[in-house]
């Protein structure tokens, strides 16, 4: 019986038979080529899909407004004072009526001033005709659209009057 046929006896270290006997540990160039080729794959995936587009950025500020807007009409009703939505191609702000006067809110983090990520085209599209969002005392209010476009994108948000916004495309 030889040394590699099952005696237990381990070939001296540099022989033939230690290279034969002992299993081969480490990766080929091949194998960790193939290795970093699927790794690079998969972060190229991962960084395309990551990467906001037109649609996909306004529609998060449109749901982002969707709650502020949710949040003005509850914080109206609290306050007993009415709050007024108020935007441009650059930005929005909700204001409060104190003192015989619209006043931008300060004092609320959430209802602060904001700029849109992008230049954004906002309208308002009512059942009543009214041109300003205004929230109020009243429960009630007519329903009505709010219609944000960018280039490339266009999403809405549609309030049912009862205080439900819902984020469209």
């Amino acid at each position: 019986m030889g040394p590699l046929t099952g005696t237990g006896v381990v070939p001296p270290v540099g022989s033939r038979a230690a290279a034969a006997w002992w299993p081969q540990r480490g990766f080929t160039l091949i194998e960790l080529l193939v290795a970093l080729l699927v790794a690079a794959v998969i972060i190229g995936m991962v960084a395309v899909s990551g990467t906001p587009g037109p649609d996909r950025a306004l529609r998060f500020d449109a749901e982002r407004l969707a709650l502020l807007l949710s949040l003005a009409r509850e914080e109206a009703q609290v306050r007993g004072a009415p709050i007024r939505f108020e935007s441009d191609d650059d930005g929005y702000r909700f204001v409060v009526f104190r003192d015989r006067q619209w006043r931008p809110i300060e004092d609320d983090h959430d209802l602060r001033a904001r700029a849109w990520g992008s230049e954004t085209r906002l309208t308002i599209e009512r059942a009543d005709g009214a041109a300003a969002l205004e929230f109020g005392r009243d429960l009630v209010e007519a329903p009505y659209r709010v219609v944000l476009v960018r280039p490339g994108a266009r999403v809405a948000i549609v309030a049912n009057g009862l205080g439900s916004f819902e984020v469209v495309d």
